[in-house]
Parts: C-alpha cells; sequence; structure tokens
C-alpha cells in the first residue's frame, strides 16, 4: 500500500513541492520543487491506508482529526498545489467508478423534506452564534460578496452584494418582498431600509431568527420586516418581488420543480424574483463527501443545465443570468484570514478539534472556487417577458442610485 501511494502522489504532483512522511519515517517527494516545500505526515499506518482508497474523504477527516500534519505552509497551501495540479489528478480507474457511482446514486437520494431540512439546517447553522462573529462581515453575510475592486474590503463586498441583488430586483416604491433563506437578516433589513420596502423572511434556523429579529428591532424596522421559522414549501402569499441568497444549495434536485412552482405560485403578475446559489460548471457532479457529512449536509450544487428545465417547466421566464467567477475565492480567503487571525477564541468556545474542522471546510470551499468548477449564477425571473428592461445598463443605473441613497442616509449599511 505504501508503494501504492507513493506511485500515486508523485502523478498527482507535477508542479509545486510536496514531501510525504510515512509512521516509520519513510518519505516521498513530488513536483518540480517550485513554490513552498510543503510536508505532509501521516500518524499512523491505517490514514496512509485510508487517504489510498478514500482521498476526498479522507483528506478533511485526517486533517481533522489531527491524523494528518501540514507543515511548510498550510492546509490551504496543500489544497492549492492540488487544485494547480488538478490536470494531473487522474485517479486508479476504481476511484473514477466511484465518482460515477456517487454521481448516479444521487439521483436516486430521497427528497429534502421539511424535516430533513431542518435537521440539516440545526446542523451547519445552529452552533454556537460566536462563531461567526469571528469571521464574517458586520452585517454577517455568509454568503458569496461582490468584490467590484481588487482590494476592496469584505465589508464593502458584501455591501456591494446587497446593491446588486437589489438592483436586479429593480424595487418599486412600497414593494412587498419574500426573501428565502434569510439568515441573519441583512439582506431583507438593507431591502426595509433602502427601499422602504415591506419584507417578509423565512428561514430554518432558530438562532438565525433570533438575531434576525433583535436586529430588525434595535434599527427600528420592526413594521417594515416579518422573520418567520417557516419552510418555503408553507407559503400561500403573493409578493411582487422575490428573492433567494444561498439557500437554493440546500433544496436538491428532486425539489427543484416544487421551488419553482412554488416562486411562480408566490409572485405576482409583474414580479421579478432573484436567485443567488452556488453552481457548477463543468457539469453535474456529487457534493464532495466530507462537505455532506459534516459541513452541510443534504447540499447539492447543480449546472445551469439541471436548474433551467425545471424553471422552464415551472412557466416563469429567464430574464437575465450572471456568473460570478471568483467572487466566492475571495470571500472564503477573507472568512479563512478572519477566523485563523481569531482561531484562539474559536477554540476556547468549542474546540481544538472544531478549529481544524473549520480551517479545512474553509480552506477547500476557497480551493474548490479557484481549481474545482465551482462558481455563483444569478438567475433572474420574471412571469411575462417585459418585466425588466431590455438592455442591462439599467442594472449599473439602479446600483448608482442606491449607492447615493446609502450616502444620502448617512451610514454604510454593511457596518449596522
Amino acid at each position: 500500500m505504501k508503494r501504492a501511494l507513493q506511485s500515486l502522489v508523485r502523478q498527482c504532483v507535477r508542479e509545486g513541492s510536496l514531501t510525504l512522511e510515512f509512521p516509520g519515517g519513510d518519505r516521498v517527494s513530488a513536483g518540480d520543487g517550485t513554490g513552498l516545500p510543503l510536508k505532509v505526515r501521516l500518524t499512523d499506518s491505517k490514514a496512509a491506508l485510508k487517504l489510498f482508497f478514500h482521498p476526498e474523504m479522507a483528506l478533511g477527516e485526517l486533517f481533522t482529526d489531527g491524523r494528518l500534519e501540514v507543515s511548510g505552509g498550510s492546509v490551504y497551501d496543500l489544497l492549492d498545489l492540488l487544485g494547480r495540479n488538478l490536470h494531473s489528478l487522474t485517479p486508479p480507474q476504481f476511484g473514477r467508478l466511484r465518482n460515477v457511482l456517487r454521481t448516479t446514486v444521487g439521483r436516486w437520494t430521497r427528497r429534502n423534506s421539511e424535516r430533513l431540512a431542518r435537521d440539516n439546517v440545526h446542523h451547519h447553522y445552529d452552533i454556537d452564534d460566536r462563531i461567526y462573529e469571528l469571521f464574517l462581515d458586520a452585517d454577517r453575510q455568509y454568503s458569496c460578496a461582490y468584490f467590484e475592486a481588487p482590494g476592496q474590503s469584505l465589508d464593502a463586498a458584501q455591501l456591494a452584494k446587497k446593491r446588486h441583488i437589489a438592483a436586479k430586483l429593480l424595487v418599486p416604491p412600497g414593494a412587498k418582498i419574500l426573501d428565502i433563506g434569510s439568515g441573519w437578516g441583512g439582506l431583507a433589513l438593507y431591502l426595509a431600509d433602502i427601499d422602504g420596502a415591506d419584507v417578509t423572511g423565512l428561514t430554518l434556523s432558530p438562532e438565525q431568527l433570533k438575531v434576525a429579529e433583535r436586529r430588525g428591532r434595535e434599527r427600528g424596522l420592526s413594521s417594515r420586516v416579518h422573520f418567520r421559522l417557516e419552510d418555503y414549501r408553507a407559503l400561500h402569499e403573493s409578493f411582487d418581488r422575490i428573492v433567494s441568497v444561498g439557500m437554493f444549495e440546500h433544496v436538491g434536485p428532486k425539489d427543484y420543480d416544487t421551488y419553482f412552482d412554488i416562486v411562480r405560485r408566490s409572485l405576482n403578475d409583474n414580479g421579478v424574483a432573484l436567485l443567488h446559489s452556488i453552481g457548477r460548471i463543468d457539469g453535474r457532479s456529487a457534493v464532495n463527501p466530507w462537505f455532506a457529512k459534516y459541513i452541510f449536509p443534504g447540499s447539492y450544487l447543480p449546472s445551469l443545465a439541471e436548474v433551467l428545465p425545471s424553471i422552464e417547466r415551472s412557466g416563469l421566464v429567464v430574464t437575465d443570468i450572471e456568473i460570478l467567477r471568483l467572487h466566492y475565492a475571495d470571500t472564503l480567503a477573507a472568512w479563512r484570514s478572519r477566523f485563523m487571525a481569531r482561531r484562539a477564541e474559536a477554540a476556547a468556545v468549542l474546540d481544538e478539534r472544531f478549529c481544524r474542522m473549520w480551517e479545512y471546510y474553509l480552506a477547500a470551499a476557497e480551493a474548490g472556487f479557484r481549481y474545482g468548477g465551482l462558481v455563483v449564477f444569478q438567475i433572474q425571473l420574471a412571469k411575462t417577458i417585459d418585466a425588466v428592461p431590455r438592455v442591462r445598463n439599467y442594472m449599473a443605473a439602479e446600483e448608482e442610485r442606491l449607492r447615493r441613497r446609502e450616502e444620502d442616509m448617512g451610514h454604510s449599511m454593511a457596518a449596522e
């Protein structure tokens, strides 16, 4: 097994510098010697076996458990090196077969019931709330930021994201808006404050609900923003605008038809909807098994080819699609930097093992957006073909209007 793993490392790592050390002290080096001199040490023989047969799951598990140690750089540097060598990562036939089977089996997994959806949300979002304060921006935007210029701060980029989404929604005065998956309430509060809209936010997380309601009271917006602990499938109301940011990843392919049918049913005839979701640009593929088990159970990242048929069947019209490339990679880099700067605080709240897991999560997600075919889709939808202007320059004009509105209000919406 040791020889097989040595051969695999040499085959996969052609660029960079990597040394793999086995429990007995034997080593194998790979790469062209450029870059950081990374060293990975396996602490026990079973770790090597696991890494060879189940690399996608094992890398995260072994690092989290402290059985795989990285020196000469961070675990992100290791994942970045693997990402840069992705063209060389040609797994053995059984590895390809495992990926094919996992993708195929995904078609037959159970539907994402309301109970299961609540359980999955609880797994990730209802951990100790202090953890999210360590690395998110002041507005707690837990989704892809929109970096308008190199070097822009995370808080500014998250404000730009809200502005960009609001511009695509073309919110009319007094609009009634639905936010599916409202999180800690930042976008809903922005739309109510900046546009004077009446916003209903839906979440499945009791912890997020508490924070969102408190923020609404503190901002004096409780009369215009209404947060509810409710599944989108329970909706029986209509809205002028519907927005969903970072929630569609948890819907699951078997419920896409249901999701878009409900969006259509809940949207007024002249309404506009905006879906913001992680997706894939390299075709249908199974979710990384480590992420599915430890971070986002029940999640699925679709290609456009999987989403558009359900939109078409619902009768909704696609009025615009934008692909945000590398914005999420930069967002995750900022989150990781902030988390690592306050890692000791995270360990005091939970424990060291959690910190290793969270570091790996942020690092692996960033590498996925840089090298793994992950992007963010923003899909604008309507019931009629003329619901929005014919040319896209209205978005820039609307963003400028919103920016002036923010300045007139005399404060940064992201900083509250």
